[in-house]
Formats: structure tokens, sequence, C-alpha cells
């Protein structure tokens, strides 16, 4: 039956429906309903709203739900899994509205209703409602609907509707641009788990009356910087609507006795007196650190921790509020503090995947005028290691690249740009391109290195090993599902061996590339330190933050230096020590997940033996020297774009240096170029000019000049 009123599960939005004022339901609801796509239809909880209704996608149908984003459960006051009604409605196009902007004030004059009025264009609202602008970039401004004209019906911003701004200081607008599930990406796992502890027992502390249990009192989150713990405490207090209270270490303490206590208690007791509450410890290190590793000029930090494990037991209104703490360093926390009881859950939140990194993309490209060239997805997976405050970064970065290109046309003696030209804006996959080069991934900042332009392409020969690390490397990252199915692991370690200028280096850099991982330069003698324990920690810190931003490559060269045979007196002890600690870590207790160490030598003799078994350097490589064929390939490689005269003929050439390495081919060709620069030079007199630079030429003797002179340098060739 048609037009009937249906009463659905409440459910949360896609990030890309966010800010559209659309609820997506089960096509089967739609027909009941009797509305087609993009109806206008009244949504109950508390409150009524209106929305545009859309079909669920095909993952999302047959659950019974309806999905609408923060904003409208907020207008309907209704929370998720509770239960609103949806029934069909009529609409008016609405000759005038009024609002009041919540996020962002100072907008000026009739220019600027006139552009919110365009981004608000087919938008259905109430009086009272809540409503997004989308600005440019990853910046959205909130409004709340003062009025509308007609009055108390739902109405659609139509382009013939006129705007009215209200300047009037909104009592909302201290509260800043509301948070909500939606805005938080690559996490559902997590959210789901903090909900589950800090939603149920503020709404429903009888179920846990009725089980017999205590009602969880605290949630510590831990995670590496910019990954969302600060994020999902504000999506929580916003959508439980619970007195929200935040501490910083800093504001708490005081230079009298008793002052920083007096502070923390006060906080704890304006929580209780407006129970339900949910009070946020963020940088919780700051404000209880370890007390054994205090001095004793510490002593006010030490009563702080006191006071704050007490309160944190004494807490009389239990499930009414709920302390939740967040930290980067979580092993600088003092530990009585992570005991159940105090902190009941701790919850990890990593490093967004591909899949995290697709949603938080999308999220902060909400409001941007994309072109069609932008791919969200490939974004996703070149950018690894990258946490959400990374992906926004990237994101105002590609936005500021785009608005570079229209400082030209902009006359700067204007008070501001005209929206005509802001609306011309459109932000291209070129513009992500050159943000990619400004932004490198928190996760590994201090070990990451800019991956060299070097692809398979560059490196001449060596066919059989390309192809080989293309196995190891790359199909497991593009084939995961294969490798699972099979059963089989990808090796964990490869070893490039061969004589110096083979091409070990070079290959490490063309896999880096290809592979679009992540990827850490460790050079051996860089981490040995003269203090005890440095050494070993270096290494440790290395594998960590590898395993952090996984997949990731850790290319260890020269490694002969870091692992060399043990057994050599007092002397050897720092490196024996070295060794053990990177055998654990390559074939531990700990399973090395995502990570392939690539290590290059070029005297494999003198590495330990324990290092070169199956289950470390799995795949061993031997680097030969080139022979005739690599040598012609290597030489086209480095005589691609030079100016070479009619004579040069490079398989005379490739004939002419049995025994040389690429690294000598490399010098050859450099060596060759400069004799002609240098011949060019005397022949003008110093002084070139444009005609004559356009004859320059590097010829056939000059190659011969150079081989002859490489032979004498170098005996073995």
């Amino acid at each position: 039956m048609a037009n009937d009123k249906l009463t659905l599960k409440v459910a949360e939005a896609r990030p890309r429906d966010v800010g559209r004022g659309i609820a997506r339901v089960d096509p089967a609801d739609l027909e009941k309903l009797g509305c087609e796509i993009g109806d206008v239809v009244r949504i109950e909880g508390k409150r009524q709203t209106a929305a545009k209704i859309m079909p669920a996608y095909r993952e999302d149908r047959d659950k019974g739900i309806v999905q609408i984003d923060g904003i409208i459960r907020e207008n309907a006051q209704v929370g998720l899994d509770e239960k609103a009604s949806v029934e069909k409605t009529t609409s008016r196009g609405a000759e005038k509205i009024t609002l009041s902007p919540i996020t962002i004030s100072g907008l000026r004059g009739e220019r600027d209703t006139r552009y919110i009025g365009r981004l608000l264009e087919g938008l259905p609202l109430l009086a009272g409602d809540r409503v997004r602008a989308n600005l440019f970039g990853t910046r959205s401004c909130d409004f709340k609907v003062v009025d509308t004209v007609p009055k108390k019906e739902v109405v659609l911003i139509q382009s013939t509707t006129a705007i009215k701004m209200e300047g009037k200081e909104s009592p909302e607008r201290k509260g800043g641009l509301r948070i909500s599930y939606e805005d938080i990406g690559g996490l559902d796992k997590q959210i789901h788990r903090v909900r589950e502890l800090i939603e149920l027992p503020l709404k429903y502390p009888q179920v846990f009356e009725r089980l017999g249990i205590e009602a969880p009192k605290g949630i510590f989150l831990h995670g590496p910087p910019g990954c969302g713990k600060t994020l999902i405490a504000r999506a929580v207090a916003n959508e439980t609507d619970a007195y929200f209270t935040s501490i910083s270490g800093p504001e708490i303490m005081g230079k009298y006795y008793g002052e920083s206590e007096g502070r923390l208690r006060s906080i704890f007791n304006d929580a209780q007196a407006n129970a339900p509450a949910i009070i946020f410890l963020d940088e919780i290190e700051s404000i209880a650190p370890k007390r054994e590793e205090m001095g004793a000029e510490k002593q006010v930090e030490r009563r702080v921790v006191a006071q704050l494990l007490a309160l944190m037991d004494g807490l009389q209104s239990r499930g009414q509020i709920v302390v939740i703490g967040a930290t980067n360093i979580p092993n600088t926390v003092d530990p009585a503090l992570r005991r159940p009881g105090r902190f009941d859950r701790e919850l990890s939140i990593p490093i967004p995947d591909k899949n995290g990194r697709y949603e938080i993309i999308q999220i902060h490209t909400r409001g941007m005028p994309l072109a069609e060239d932008v791919d969200l997805e490939k974004l996703a997976a070149i950018t690894h290691g990258f946490v959400g405050a990374d992906l926004e970064a990237l994101a105002r970065e590609a936005a500021m690249s785009a608005l570079r290109k229209i400082f030209p046309r902009v006359d700067f003696e204007l008070a501001e740009i005209p929206y005509e030209i802001l609306l011309e804006l459109q932000v291209t996959m070129d513009n992500f391109m050159e943000a990619l080069k400004e932004i490198e991934p928190s996760a590994i900042r201090e070990v990451f290195i800019e991956v060299p332009d070097v692809g398979w392409d560059d490196v001449g020969g060596l066919e059989d090993i390309k192809s080989r690390l293309m196995e190891t490397i790359e199909w497991p990252l593009k084939y995961p599902e294969l490798f699972a199915r099979s059963k089989t692991t990808p090796p964990k370690g490869i070893l490039l061996r061969g004589t110096p200028g083979t091409g070990k280096t070079l290959v490490a850099k063309a896999v880096a590339n290809e592979s679009e991982v992540n990827f850490i330069s460790v050079k051996g003698p860089a981490l040995m330190s003269k203090y005890v324990g440095e050494s070993e920690r270096g290494i440790r810190e290395v594998f960590k933050k590898a395993k952090q931003a996984a997949p990731t490559i850790i290319f260890f060269d020269e490694i002969d230096a870091l692992i060399p045979i043990r057994g050599g007196g007092d002397a050897a002890h720092t490196a024996e020590r070295v060794i053990s600690q990177f055998l654990t870590e390559m074939d531990g207790i700990e399973e090395l997940k995502g990570v392939v160490v690539i290590g290059a030598t070029n005297r494999a003799d003198m590495l330990d033996p324990a290092i070169l078994r199956p289950g470390r350097f799995d795949l061993i490589l031997e680097f030969p020297v080139p022979d005739r064929a690599a040598r012609l390939e290597i030489f086209k490689i480095h005589m691609e774009g030079k100016p070479l005269a009619k004579g040069v003929d490079l398989a005379a050439l490739a004939g002419k240096t049995d025994r040389y390495t690429g690294a000598d081919i490399a010098a050859v060709v450099k060596r060759a170029s400069m004799m002609a620069i240098r011949e060019f030079l005397t022949k003008v007199k110093g002084q070139p000019d444009e005609k004559s630079i356009k004859t320059f030429t590097i010829k056939r003797k000059h190659f011969e000049e150079a081989i002859l002179e490489a032979k004498t340098r170098i005996p073995e060739l």
C-alpha cells in the first residue's frame, strides 16, 4: 500500500552523502511510501525535519534502515540505532529564508548570501533546522534556519529564493563545526567499539544494572598523531548529546600548593553535576606520566597523577560519567591508570589502510569542485603511511595549488576575489600530484625519504632479477587473495649481492618507485653508536615505523657493515648485540607483516651466516657483470637525449667494453661528454652562442678515448 508512514531504524549515511540533505531507504520501502527517487519526505524523531529520498546502496538493502547524516539526525533529534518515522510530504519553493551562521561569522553583503544560496539550492528544510554549506576546499559552514516564507511548511531552496543573513552572534557558534560519525573515515570498527562502551552506559544505564555488572568507566585511545583520536571523542560527544569537557595538561598546573589538584577536582565535580558527561583527557601523558621516572623536584606532577587515580576510582555516578584518554605515546603513561576499573578498554587507532584512505579522501574533498580526471581511488592507493591529518593537508594543498593558477587574473587592489572567478575553479589530478610532493606521511616522517624517479626502464639488462623482484614485492600487494588462497607467505628479505657498480642500489630505487610503497633507506654505519643500547634502539625504531606504515620496503645499503660475522673479541660486543636485534626483528616472535627487507652488499662473505638462512633473507640475487646485450641496453639508457654524431655505433661500443659494469659504462659516457664539451669550447674560444650550440655533438672518438682512459685507470678492465 502506498503513502504509508514507515518506522525505520536510523543508520549513518555514507561519507559522500553528508550535507546533501538526502535519506536512503530500501527500494521496497520506497515503493511502500509511494515515493519516486528525489521526492521530499518528512522524518520524525523527537522533532520533525525534511530530506530528499533516494534508494540505498545494494549492500545496505533488506535491513529495515533509513540512512541519514549527522545534520539530519540532529534536526530530527534522533540517534543512531533509534527508530524514526518516514512519510511522503509536499514541499513548496521558498520565497525567502533567514539564516544565522553557526560556525563562521563575517559573511559580507548580498554577494556572499547569493553564493551561499547557490550552494544550498535544492535542499528541503523546515524552520529551526541546521544546514551545511560546503565551501571551497575542505571548509564548511553551518547555518541555523531562523525563519522561512511560507512558514511552518517544508520548503525547497530555489534559485529565486531570497536569502537574508542574520548578523547576530549565534549561541551555538562557540561550539564550532559539529562533528558526526560520517566525518571520520576508515575507523568503522573502532567507532563501533567506542559506541558500545560509551553510548550504551550513557543512554541505558539500567541495562548494566539488570546484568549485574558495572558500566565501563574509561576508554584509552592510542595511535600515531593525526589518526583521529580527538576527532572520535568530539564525534561521540556530539552524537550522544552528553555534556563534554576537555582537559589539557598545562591548563591544570598551578603555582600554588594544592591548586593543580583543586582544578582537576572541580572539572570532575562539574561533569558530575551535568551527568551524563564525557571527560576528555587529550595528551594524557602530560597529566599522568610514569611516577617512578619523576625526580624529587616533580612533587606537583606526582600529586596530580595520584589525584587523577583517586577521582577515576571514586566516580559515584558510574556509567553517567565516561573518561576518554588519548595519547600517541602510551608507554609513557602511568601504568596504574591503565588497569581495568580506571581505563576499562584500550583501543589502538591504526594508520588507515587503502579503503580507509579512500573514505578519508572522500570526506575531505566533499566541497571541492573536482575535475573529471581526479581518481580518488588511485590517490588512496599511492598514499601509504598517510594518516587522516596528512590526507586533509593533501586536499588543502591541492586546493591551494588550483588557487595559485587564478592569482595572475586577480586584481589585488580589489577587496576580495570575485565569486565568478572562484566558480570557474577546478581541482585537477595534477594539483593532487603536485601536492603529494609537499606532503610527507606523518607516520614515517623521521625516516621517510623521497623515492628517486627511477623505473625499470632505467635499469639495463638484469631481466631475470627484475622479474624475480616484481614477483616477490609487487605480487603480494596486487594479488593478496591469491597468496591467502594458496596459504603462501611472501619472502621477508631479499639480499642483492655482486661486484661494485653492477646496479644493486639502482635496482632497489626502481623497486621502491615501481611498487608505489613506502621506502625507508638505512645506511648500515649510520645506526652504529658508541652508547650501549642506542644502536639496537635505532634498529627497533626503523622496524617499528616500517610496520606502522606497511606496506614498506626497508633498504639496508652496505649491510655487511651492520651485520658482520660474530665472534671478534671485546670490540665486537656492540656489533653482536646489533646483529641479535636485527635477527629478532626479521624472524622473531612478533611477525613482520607488510614489510620487505632488501639488503645490498658486495662482500657477502663478511655477512653473519645466521642472516642468510631461509625465513630471513629468503631470496639471494646475484648481480652478474653485464654481458654484451646488457651493455648495449645500458649504453642506450645513458645515451638517451644526447646529441650524438652520425658515426657513433652503440653496438661497437658495447663490444669494446668487455667486463665493464653499469657504473663503468655510466662513467665512460660522462667522460666522453666532458671531452666533447672541452673540444667545443676550445673551438669557439670560450664564447658559445645559440647558433653554435646547436652544432654541438659527441663524436665516436670521444667515446673511444674515454674507454682507453678507463682501461688505464682501472687495470682489471
